[in-house]
């Protein structure tokens, strides 16, 4: 039992928080403002600045910016649609797979 206590006390990476946890860490430091409409990422950059954490060299994974891929994919949807409406299957069967790829990866991202 002596152990489970020890290992609530060690503090988890930010990484590894839900982003429930980050926004009551958040709001425990008191100068972040707008918390609950920040994503985990968001949450995450705001803790390290005001605790002072330098940011690590990102990875290629972490430069994938999953907002950016999905309106990518709103506007190629559009773009589906519309081929399909006029009737250009080849055209529209081209979106169809560029969408597919581009949720590829958003999964790979997250």
């Amino acid at each position: 039992m002596g152990k489970k206590k020890e290992k609530d006390k060690k503090e988890k990476p930010l990484d590894k928080m839900t982003a429930k946890e980050l926004r009551e860490m958040a709001l425990s430091i008191g100068n972040i403002f707008g918390v609950h409409g920040m994503n985990k990422m968001e949450l995450i950059a705001a803790i390290k600045k005001e605790k002072g954490i330098v940011e690590e060299a990102r990875t290629k994974k972490a430069d994938i910016d999953i907002r950016s891929i999905k309106a990518k994919i709103k506007a190629l949807k559009a773009k589906h649609l519309q081929a399909k409406e006029s009737g250009n299957a080849k055209l529209a069967d081209a979106f169809r797979r560029r969408i597919s790829n581009l949720k590829k990866r958003t999964r790979k991202a997250a």
